[in-house]
């Protein structure tokens, strides 16, 4: 067909051209290309006239808004400015979530499956509407509304991350402070195991203003009151009945790594005023995580709901002093009140620490009697992003018991010894040695970039010729 004329046309489904029209289908072509050439030339000059007629830009003024983990459906509207709205709110999360136009006007909180109305005035410039539960801004339940006509159609100024960002970076650890007058260390000594094989423990889930560093105190997410929890200890076989109180203003759970059990079942967040109860067996050895479960994790996690459990190993020897650390981060507020979930997202923690609390063993050092004697310390890293390098200066360790396994042991024939215990977030283990002399020893993460960020702790053994002003030791 000599006579053909080849003219591009798209494919939909695949985005290919295709050439073989016939003539008289191309000449319908060629046709309608012109008119439509013809249409955009007239409609350019007329374009002002039109706009000048008073054709205004429209927007709706009711929308149907869908509430999940963690996300608001639509992401984006248009409303009619200057309009009534109305929004129809639906929650088909799985935890109570609430709508927020600007984070002033907003439904009260809907339970999964429910609904409510809010009724808005109007807009006249570009919002965004979030779901004020902590962390769930952060975490992606944000809706922009754009108002029609509007000459602002941007809300960027309102936008999450640029505003908590910018002002979190203003807050900052003086390293030279001391502790309030009031403050008391975290207690690092490990309790005996209680007798019995049965042990039943109660953990609060609140919301408490602590200090967690000099001249430095946040809003932080805790268990009973305490960064890190309580230690819980006990031997393999023992079996632990924890009831969760939850005393706090949103939903939390608890997720016991030394348990074995379904995840939507003991470890489901309750709501405040709410309790369950998590039993399980301690099946192996080890020294175990336990956190807040509820979603975000990490903005739970971040906030200060962790803490440890230690199950001996069934041939542990007994030592002179036993010892828990907890490595964890942390992350300031501007204002006081919980963390950024933007700053846990970029991994930009402002301190990381011992058992909660920015360099406490330097302000409180550990008392070790006299050299010689056996020490062993457990070590949890808790993250909840931050890995750990185990490492006390001046010392070797003759034991390491890491995640359930013995690296090393005291005797061992190859005469070896660690100087550092490397743990990712969540793992950990023990150590054992003696203390070679009176002195000094200083304790540390041998990442010393973490360690410069409030990882340090001081431990006086024997005779130490005067402690440091203002330390109180254990």
């Amino acid at each position: 067909m000599s006579d053909e004329v080849q003219v591009p046309v798209t494919n939909g489904e695949h985005g290919r051209y295709e050439w073989w029209l016939t003539p008289l289908t191309a000449g319908l072509a060629v046709m309608a290309l012109t008119i439509a050439i013809v249409a955009v030339l007239i409609s350019g000059t007329k374009g002002d006239s039109a706009s000048s007629a008073g054709a205004a830009p429209s927007g709706k003024t009711s929308f149907d808004i869908e509430l999940s983990e963690f996300k608001i459906t639509p992401a984006a509207v248009t409303a009619a400015a200057g309009q009534p709205l109305t929004f129809h709110v639906t929650n088909k999360g799985t935890m109570p979530h609430d709508f927020s136009v600007d984070g002033t006007t907003g439904t009260k909180m809907i339970d999964p499956g429910g609904t409510a109305t809010l009724e808005v005035k109007s807009l006249d410039a570009a919002v965004q509407a979030w779901c004020t539960v902590p962390g769930h801004k952060e975490s992606g339940m944000v809706m922009t509304i754009d108002v029609a006509g509007a000459s602002d159609s941007s809300p960027a100024a309102t936008a999450p991350a640029a505003s908590t960002a910018t002002a979190a970076a203003a807050k900052t650890i003086d390293p030279n402070a001391m502790p309030s007058s009031g403050w008391k260390p975290y207690d690092p000594t490990l309790k005996p195991a209680p007798g019995g094989k049965n042990h039943k423990v109660t953990m609060h889930a609140t919301e408490k203003v602590l200090e967690i560093a000099p001249g430095v105190k946040q809003e932080m997410w805790t268990f009973n009151d305490t960064v890190p929890g309580p230690v819980l200890h006990g031997k393999v076989g023992d079996i632990f009945t924890v009831t969760l109180v939850n005393d706090g203003k949103v939903g939390h759970s608890i997720d016991f790594h030394a348990s074995q059990v379904a995840m939507d079942t003991k470890m489901r967040t309750i709501q405040p005023g709410e309790s369950l109860v998590y039993q399980f067996t301690a099946e192996h050895s080890g020294i175990w995580m336990y956190h807040c479960g509820t979603a975000p994790v990490l903005h739970h996690i971040g906030n200060g709901m962790y803490g440890a459990v230690v199950i001996d190993p069934p041939d542990l020897k007994p030592v002179d002093h036993e010892y828990v650390f907890v490595q964890s981060e942390l992350y300031l507020s501007p204002d006081g009140k919980v963390a950024s979930m933007d700053k846990m997202l970029n991994e930009q923690w402002d301190g990381v620490v011992w058992n909660g609390y920015f360099n406490q063993y330097k302000f409180a050092p550990i008392k070790v009697a006299k050299p010689g004697q056996r020490v062993r310390i457990w070590v949890l890293d808790a993250g909840p992003s931050e890995n750990s390098a185990f490492h006390i200066v001046g010392t070797q360790f003759d034991t390491v018991f890491k995640e359930g396994a013995y690296l090393l042991r005291n005797g061992n024939a190859e005469k070896g010894g660690s100087q550092t215990m490397d743990l990712q977030p969540s793992q950990g283990g023990f150590v054992e040695f003696a203390f070679p002399e009176d002195g000094t020893y200083a304790m540390v993460t041998h990442k010393f970039a973490s360690a410069s960020k409030g990882a340090i702790a001081i431990w006086q053994v024997g005779t130490v010729p005067e402690a440091p002003a203002g330390a109180s030791g254990h």
